[in-house]
């Protein structure tokens, strides 16, 4: 029944606005989720069908009444049917993904980018740093696709990026992206369990979107999650398992002025529980003030996280 309607909608419709009420449809019909880029079936529909047809992404009005040759229209659908009937990520079948204006290559090695992190860089994370060009050394740790260690170098033009990750096959990714933006002189690719491979490494800013996802949420997570490296969700019972190891190792690879900046989920109180000593500083974003922490080096003074942390 699905083949034949695919097959009747490639025969019938006609209009880039036909395909885009056909497609949102199928989407509600399947009971998609959302949450990688888009939040919506229109949107996601708008997205898939702007790039099968190579159209700016952010212009659909002027296209809506433009008819598809029966090629295009083939392709356009045949992306559509994977999107609902595979139920991945939109980045996965497009192969791309977008943070603002910055394109990056994804795949299944790593998951789709979507940091709140991103936001913060394209201010050049004023005004907690005042000078853009005094930034000289940056970590991104668990780097993923490489897309914080990439908006860092464009945030602070005289910084090397340090990008790390567990992963080869996320660093494998991460280095299509270094290339693709010409950074492979700013940023070093390094597999690393933590900071095990940077012994006394010192840095200006580091950076963490890690793994947050509390075991309560990922057996509970869509499809379209359970097609992301679990390695680079699960963050044990409480979803603080590496944000520990990153909080207790952070201090000595901070430079005295050094700031560490991570993102923590839907984790903010769990966090506050398992360290209440520490003063963690709650950076705006667009979705709010309770996901992105910020700490000093100096905040660490005194702290001692064998005592501290409540496991």
């Amino acid at each position: 029944m699905t083949t034949d309607l695919y097959a009747q909608a490639r025969k019938e419709l006609l209009t880039l606005r036909d395909l885009m009420r056909f497609s949102v449809s199928r989407f509600n019909e399947a009971g998609l989720f959302f949450g990688h880029g888009t939040d919506n079936a229109w949107d996601e529909a708008a997205y898939l069908l702007l790039h099968s047809l190579r159209l700016p992404i952010d212009r659909l009005d002027p296209y809506m009444e433009a008819r598809l040759t029966a090629g295009e229209r083939a392709n356009a659908l045949e992306l559509i049917r994977r999107r609902a009937a595979e139920r991945r990520p939109a980045a996965y079948l497009t192969h791309e993904a977008w943070l603002g204006d910055y394109r990056f290559h994804v795949d299944e090695r790593v998951i789709v980018p979507r940091s709140h992190i991103a936001e913060l860089l394209r201010e050049q994370l004023g005004p907690w740093i005042s000078d853009p060009w005094a930034v000289s050394r940056v970590l991104d740790m668990g780097t993923g696709s490489g897309c914080l260690a990439i908006l860092a170098a464009e945030a602070f033009p005289e910084a090397s990026v340090d990008a790390l990750d567990l992963s080869p096959d996320a660093l494998a990714v991460a280095r299509i992206n270094v290339r693709d933006y010409g950074l492979e002189e700013r940023v070093r690719l390094i597999e690393s369990d933590a900071f095990a491979a940077i012994p006394g490494e010192c840095y200006d800013l580091i950076l963490s979107n890690p793994p947050y996802v509390d075991a309560e949420s990922m057996a509970r997570l869509p499809d379209e999650y359970r097609c992301e490296p679990r390695l680079a969700l699960e963050g044990g019972a409480d979803g603080l398992d590496f944000t520990r190891v990153l909080l207790a190792q952070a201090a000595r690879h901070l430079k005295p002025e050094g700031l560490l900046i991570a993102e923590i989920g839907n984790n903010k109180e769990a966090l506050e529980r398992a360290f209440p000593r520490l003063s963690f500083i709650w950076l705006d974003t667009n979705a709010g003030d309770r996901f992105v922490f910020m700490l000093r080096r100096k905040d660490f003074r005194g702290q001692n996280f064998e005592k501290t942390e409540d496991r």
